[in-house]
């Protein structure tokens, strides 16, 4: 069995695939005009797909707009926006792959315990690259930059879904 959950692993792993130079420039360079928006961010995934904001506890069912200007709103938009940051940053590097790919698992485990679906991390996917598309320059050099990220998050963190 642990043959198994090795070979699983590394597979995984074999995966996961660095951004080039380039592709890191495009993915910062665009992550770089939005990343103090946290709210509009949180905001336009909600917007956009209502069943996240459902995933949310201190956010169910209540209106939108009138949770927007909360403090527990802005902390946590705040939360995902570093986590995104922090990820990108790494992504400089290609001798952090180790420590990006143990924050996408953990990632991975805390949503899947909380009972996120990859449909809805799908659908957060798309509200951000779809926030970026609108306010970060924006082609399909960029586009084709943050879709490779976008899979290797969804490589690692979807092994525990």
């Amino acid at each position: 069995m642990k043959f198994l959950v090795l070979l699983a692993l590394l597979g995984a792993a074999a995966a996961y695939t660095p951004l080039t130079a380039e592709e890191y420039a495009y993915v910062s360079g665009a992550w770089n005009k939005v990343k103090h928006s946290e709210v509009d961010i949180l905001y336009a995934v909600f917007k956009a797909y209502p069943d996240i904001q459902a995933k949310f506890p201190k956010f169910a069912g209540k209106n939108l707009d009138e949770i927007k200007g909360t403090s527990d709103f802005a902390l946590h938009a705040t939360r995902i926006v570093t986590f995104i940051s922090e990820v990108v940053t790494l992504s400089q590097n290609t001798a952090n792959n180790d420590a990006i790919y143990n924050k996408l698992e953990l990632f991975g485990t805390d949503h899947h315990n909380r009972g996120v679906t990859k449909d809805q991390l799908t659908e957060f996917r798309t509200a951000l690259t779809t926030y970026l598309s609108k306010h970060a320059p924006w082609g399909d050099n960029v586009a084709a930059a943050w879709n490779k990220a976008f899979d290797n998050v969804f490589e690692v963190a979807f092994t525990k879904f």
